[in-house]
């Protein structure tokens, strides 16, 4: 086995850096999304991310093992592998590396074939060969909708929408916008309440005939500012009285109008636009 003894200099620098690699045989996806959702749960732990897709021959295998074993020579820590190979051969080459190999389809599969009474019949890259043309067209057209329909710029497209998402200059609408198109094929628009807006305690003209459609978007103030600051530094946009006047006029509206809201400040995107589907009952329009 390949060992490493770290220097006193090594082990300080890096104590909190931990290597954690995603490698499939295909595009990663799958490997990067649940080994993502794993590691969030340690949050005061830093991971140095690395995806390798298209480790499909025993050559690239090798290849990504030495990747490997290089990351737990600079750093002194054994890195974390996440991968969804179902080639034997290549999955014995990627457990070789001095690493914590976390495979995520073997003891799955193995326990589902069990339970079933099944033998699995996998090959690389089955778990996305199977696309469906209908949910592919509707993923792209959820986009192209949320780009089209992005910061306000259109507002005559707003009967195709299935939720229009208002907020605050830089609240998150945008990233949100997008992840509910891409993943969940949601036909997303955005719109920003200005100042202009917001000195008149309603609704704009625009937004009013689909109140039914409205959800918004919150942050807190300091976060709001340092946001904006790393923007338009130094700026009235920017200060923290001018964030303060637009949070209160924002959160009147809400009430007044009955808009269903959620304060994003501590969340990823992809938890934002999950508790969105919670909170509206909007379902997804595309297969996983």
């Amino acid at each position: 086995m390949y060992v490493h003894t770290p220097t006193p200099a090594q082990q300080e620098k890096q104590s909190n850096i931990r290597s954690a690699f995603f490698i499939s045989d295909g595009t990663a996806i799958t490997a990067e999304t649940l080994g993502k959702s794993l590691l969030s749960q340690f949050s005061d732990v830093e991971f140095d991310i690395q995806v390798i897709p298209y480790v499909d021959t025993p050559l690239l295998a090798c290849e990504a093992v030495q990747r490997i074993n290089k990351a737990y020579e600079s750093s002194g820590l054994r890195p974390l592998v996440f991968d969804t190979i179902v080639s034997d051969e290549i999955r014995e080459i990627i457990n070789s590396a001095d690493a914590h190999n976390l495979d995520i389809y073997e003891g799955l599969i193995n326990r589902i074939a069990t339970e079933i009474n099944h033998k699995p019949n996998p090959h690389a890259g089955m778990a996305h060969s199977s696309v469906d043309s209908d949910d592919y067209k509707a993923r792209i057209d959820a986009v192209h909708f949320a780009l089209d329909n992005d910061d306000g710029a259109r507002t005559t497209h707003y009967d195709g929408a299935d939720i229009i998402l208002i907020g605050l200059s830089r609240s998150g609408k945008t990233p949100t916008s997008l992840y509910l198109a891409l993943q969940y094929g949601i036909r997303a628009a955005n719109y920003p309440l200005t100042e202009e807006d917001l000195d008149t305690s309603q609704l704009p003209r625009a937004l009013k005939p689909y109140h039914h459609k409205l959800f918004g978007l919150t942050i807190d103030t300091e976060r709001l500012v340092r946001i904006r600051q790393e923007r338009k530094a130094g700026s009235r946009y920017a200060s923290l009285a001018q964030c303060q006047e637009e949070q209160r006029a924002i959160q009147a509206i809400y009430s007044s109008q009955k808009i269903p809201n959620l304060n994003v400040s501590e969340m990823s995107v992809e938890e934002i636009a999950t508790r969105i589907l919670q909170i509206t009952g909007l379902k997804r329009r595309i297969g996983v």
